[in-house]
This record gives structure tokens, C-alpha cells and sequence, in this order.
């Protein structure tokens, strides 16, 4: 089920019974967690009570704004919020970070869109996110522990300070193992260094579910192949429309095609074609490029001293 309301804006006549009706996607809390990554949570009961894990959403900061595909990092029914991690990327979310703050709304936000996560009855699981990905695996592996699951976390980062969400994960994971490249938080290593540590220690383990970059699924689905060990991923091809109509998220899925807005996002890690992926998300490396070039560049000349210059 997809929930699209009405896009609000200034220009919206709030006066008609329709407009009246509709109340804006208004942020209500926003986290900081780095330099360019940054949590909002969104006021949306209608969403908040639809999501499951594993689905996304597609956001309109402002009217004509581009259309982004994020995935659903959580959600509370109660509170009626659907959370939000970014991280400052592209022209789109480094605009987003300067503009989107507490009490301010979002245009438009289309979703639940994709095919929730399956949980398989597993008794034994990794849950395994990878910097950004740290995000959308939360709900999957608070789904898994809800299930009766024994959850087995494994978290990636780059350094310490770049370490989120720690007392989440502690929460609803039986054992959490962090990981950073650099050695200064949990063990010196990769994401696989976790996996290769909970698989040595437990010889039960019936599925892994990783997220983050491609290239470290792909060294997470290598990572298990061996043991035969289902391992689910959770792609981010190129994305338009969301429906399944521009065919621009299509992914190598062993012998066919797949849409990862309408087929998934979630796929057989050991069936993903993960370098065609790899050289389709490059594919507008310059264009991006170029727009978020000229839109710094208008961000300067609009600062009050450039303007006067």
C-alpha cells in the first residue's frame, strides 16, 4: 500500500475542506551524526502505521525539488513518526541539510514502497549494516527479535566518532560487534572480519541480512557463500519513478532481471550481479557532479557578503 497525500506548499489553499484535511509532513526532531549524515524523524500516522521493515520512501524537500528514494531507518506507530537517515552526498540531500530542520515540512513523501522484508523463521541471525546502512538494518534486525530470534549484530564504520545508533542495536541484539577501519572502537576491521567472528563462534547461523555500499554487500554475500548461509541484501540502484516504470533500477538477479523498487530491495546476495550495480550507480557521476557544483555555487552567492560583492 502506497500512501501519497496531496503535496502541500505556501501556494495551497488551505481554506478548501480538502486542504484543511491535510496536515504537512512536519519534522519534528532532527540528529546530527556526522559531518554529512543526519537523522530526521517525520510526523506521518498514516505511513507510521503501514511500514514494515525493509521498505523506503520517496521525498520531496520542496516543490521543485528532485524526487529521492530513502529507505525507512524506523518508525513509531504510537508516536505516528517515520525516521530518516541521510547522508550529504549529492546536490538534493546536501540541500536538505542546510534546509530541512525542526518545524519545518517536507513537500511530498510517497510510501511504503517495496516489498517488506521476509522473516524466514530463522532461529539464529547477523544483521549486518555498513556506515549508512547502520540505518535501514535496524528495523530488520528489530523485526528478527521480535520473531524470537537469537540477533546477532554487526556494524561497520570508518573511525569512532562516526559510530551511531551503538544503544539501539545494544537493545535489541544479543551480541553486538562493532567494527571500524581504523581499530579505534570495537575490533580493527571490516564488516566481514564480524561476520567471519559471530560464524566462528556460532555454528548455528541460518541467514545473514547485510546492508550499506555495494561493494561491502558483495564482500559480505563472498563472506557466507562458502557456508552456505542465505545472505539477504538491500539494494539502492538509480531510481525515478518507484512503480517500476522507468526500468532504471533494474539488477542483475542470476539469470534475470529484476526492479528493485516493485521486485525488492531485498535480494539473494549470492545471486546479485553486484559489479553490473557497481558501474550502473556511476553512471551519472557527471551530471551529479555538475549540479551539485552550480548549486554550491548559488549557495555562495547568496551568502549576504558574496551578494553584496
Amino acid at each position: 500500500m502506497i500512501l501519497s497525500l496531496p503535496f502541500w506548499s505556501k501556494e495551497t489553499d488551505m481554506s478548501t475542506p480538502a486542504a484543511s484535511a491535510y496536515q504537512p509532513f512536519e519534522i519534528l526532531a532532527r540528529e546530527d551524526y556526522s559531518p554529512v549524515t543526519y537523522m530526521l524523524e517525520v510526523h506521518h500516522p498514516q505511513m507510521a502505521r503501514a511500514a514494515q521493515p525493509g521498505q523506503f520512501v520517496i521525498v520531496m524537500s520542496h516543490a521543485t525539488g528532485e524526487r529521492v528514494p530513502l529507505t525507512i531507518a524506523d518508525f513509531d506507530r504510537e508516536k505516528g513518526t517515520i525516521t530518516l537517515v541521510i547522508q550529504a552526498v549529492g546536490k538534493t540531500t546536501m540541500e536538505m541539510q542546510q534546509t530541512c530542520q525542526v518545524g519545518t515540512v517536507l513537500h511530498g513523501m510517497a510510501g511504503p514502497m517495496g516489498i517488506p522484508s521476509h522473516l524466514s523463521g530463522a532461529k539464529k541471525v547477523i544483521c549486518v549494516g555498513g556506515g549508512l546502512g547502520v540505518a535501514p538494518v535496524y528495523p530488520q534486525a528489530r523485526a528478527w527479535k521480535e520473531s524470537g530470534a537469537y540477533v546477532i549484530g554487526v556494524l561497520g564504520f570508518r573511525s569512532n566518532d562516526l559510530v551511531f545508533w551503538e544503544d539501539k542495536f545494544r537493545a535489541i541484539c544479543d551480541e553486538l560487534i562493532i567494527c571500524t577501519d581504523d581499530g579505534s572502537a570495537g575490533i580493527h576491521g571490516f564488516v566481514t572480519d564480524g561476520i567471519k567472528q559471530a560464524m566462528e563462534q556460532h555454528s548455528d547461523i541460518k541467514e545473514v541480512v547485510a546492508i550499506g555500499p555495494p561493494v561491502m554487500m558483495k564482500a559480505s554475500a563472498n563472506a557466507t557463500r562458502a557456508a552456505g548461509i542465505k545472505t539477504m541484501v538491500s539494494l539502492n540502484p538509480i531510481m525515478v519513478d518507484g512503480t517500476g516504470m522507468c526500468g532504471g533500477c533494474r539488477v542483475k538477479v542470476g539469470e534475470t532481471v529484476k526492479f528493485a523498487c516493485v521486485d525488492g530491495p531485498d535480494f539473494d546476495g549470492h545471486q546479485v550481479d553486484f559489479d553490473d550495480l557497481i558501474i550502473r550507480l556511476k553512471r551519472y557521476k557527471e551530471e551529479e557532479r555538475v549540479a551539485t557544483e552550480r548549486w554550491t555555487a548559488s549557495c555562495r552567492m547568496n551568502e549576504p557578503s558574496l551578494a553584496t560583492a
